[in-house]
């Protein structure tokens, strides 16, 4: 999966939800399709979405539980 073909996809009616790992900051997460996740701000929903090919995912998400961010 191309990063230029996740950030092309209109997520504007994506289902976001609050990640269960963000405690203080207000995450929010949504799936994409095929597996692609997209991150944003819930205070600041109208910037950009981070967006993450599945592969991109779950080493962000390895990453965090590490406690490496």
């Amino acid at each position: 999966m191309e990063k230029k073909e996740l950030y092309d996809r209109d997520i504007s009616s994506a289902q976001w939800r609050k990640s269960s790992r963000s405690l203080m900051i207000c995450v929010e997460v949504a799936e994409i399709g095929e597996g692609a996740m997209a991150l944003r701000d819930s205070k600041n929903p109208d910037l950009p979405a981070l967006r993450f090919t599945p592969e991109e995912w779950t080493a962000f998400r390895e990453g965090v539980r590490a406690g490496e961010f």
